[in-house]
């Protein structure tokens, strides 16, 4: 049987791309149409806009969508995203990787610039409905059937680290406030067609920051809180319309303290969602597709795990990557495997290595399918 195939979400634009420098509506149309265009020629069944109309970054464009924050600087000391086991043990390789600008593709600059740190000083709404708009619209231009398309959007954990909060009485309220007003834009994107992508790479990704000190009870206690505020935001909402991508971040550094994926596949499971999206290809998490000897798969539920990586710069060889969807196919159904990537490549990988590795990607399902 045919095996579909997909990615994250973020994608390199066309040569010359660069939302920071300030695009038309015609232009970023022209950029849109080219994306779709790419992902068409090279079979991806299930695509996107590429991201191009979040500005390629999926946390920064949610900046401007919801009220009640101002920007601040962060308060020295006080910033998880800046430390870590990771860059504790290897302090050494993030000064100097972090000097030559190597966690991420460093021709990219919206990855090289610190990311605005807000807070929180009134109440959290939804403010991105004309944004959101254009976004359904450009993509919509192009495409016949949007149920074959997904549109990205954020995880209110996901939104925290880069958040303080000066008004809400609990870390808890917050997160319910954030979870309250990103159902506008989950709501919106279904309603137009699209199929909703959450993406919630912080989530797990704060186990070397915060979690090893709490230790594991209490840091997968505080993952349930959150996924339980992020299935009240998406109330209502089919499980068949949602997809959700957990990962472990996507710099390039060793993660070397990752959250095994054991610890946390069941919570993972409880999203609302039918289809669940995870790193599988990269040296550090390829080994547990095996967990799904134990775990079972829902009915009805599917899993999209990354059979190409953006950690590398090897282009992993077709039969590799048909080699990785038969090992999930063999464990979990074929009917219940859809081939992605481990994370989005705009921002993380050069150009010409993220359409090579997306290549790969489709003709490695072609050989899965048909050995």
């Amino acid at each position: 049987m045919k095996i579909l195939t997909t990615h994250v979400g973020s994608l390199p634009g066309p040569p010359g791309f660069d939302p920071s420098a300030g695009m038309s509506d015609a232009q970023l149309a022209q950029a849109v149409a080219w994306v779709v265009r790419e992902q068409r020629a090279i079979g991806l069944d299930l695509i996107n806009e590429g991201e191009l109309t979040k500005g390629g970054d999926w946390l920064a464009f949610m900046d401007n969508r919801l009220s009640g924050f101002e920007p601040r600087q962060v308060p020295a000391g006080t910033s998880i995203v800046a430390r870590g086991k990771d860059r504790e043990e290897f302090d050494d390789f993030y000064s100097w990787a972090s000097a030559r600008q190597t966690l991420f593709f460093s021709a990219d600059k919206r990855m090289q610039t610190a990311r605005r740190y807000q807070v929180c000083v009134g109440p959290i709404h939804y403010a991105g409905g004309a944004a959101l708009e254009r976004e359904i619209a450009l993509l919509r231009a192009q495409v016949a059937d949007p149920s074959q398309c997904f549109l990205t959007s954020t995880a209110p954990a996901s939104l925290e680290p880069y958040r303080g909060n000066e008004y809400y009485a609990s870390a808890e309220a917050f997160v319910a406030a954030l979870s309250e007003a990103l159902r506008s834009e989950y709501q919106a994107i279904v309603d137009a067609g699209f199929t909703l992508q959450i993406d919630d790479a912080w989530l797990v990704a704060l186990w070397d920051r915060i979690g090893i000190g709490m230790g594991l009870a209490a840091f997968r206690a505080r993952c349930r809180e959150r996924i339980e505020a992020l299935n009240h935001a998406l109330r209502g909402i089919p499980a068949e319309k949602i997809r959700y991508h957990l990962c472990w971040g996507s710099w390039h550094g060793p993660h070397a303290h990752d959250l095994p994926f054991k610890d946390i596949v069941d919570l993972m499971l409880q999203v609302n969602a039918r289809y669940y999206s995870f790193e599988a290809a990269n040296v550090r998490h390829e080994h547990e597709y095996e967990l799904w000897r134990e775990v079972k798969l829902p009915d009805g539920k599917v899993i999209i795990p990354g059979v190409v990586t953006h950690s590398t710069d090897l282009i992993e060889h077709p039969q590799l990557v048909a080699q990785r969807i038969r090992r999930f196919a063999a464990l979990v159904g074929p009917e219940n495997v859809i081939a992605g990537t481990d994370c989005g490549f705009g921002g993380r990988t050069h150009p010409q290595i993220a359409w090579a590795k997306l290549r790969a990607l489709t003709e490695g399902a072609r050989l899965a399918a048909n050995p």
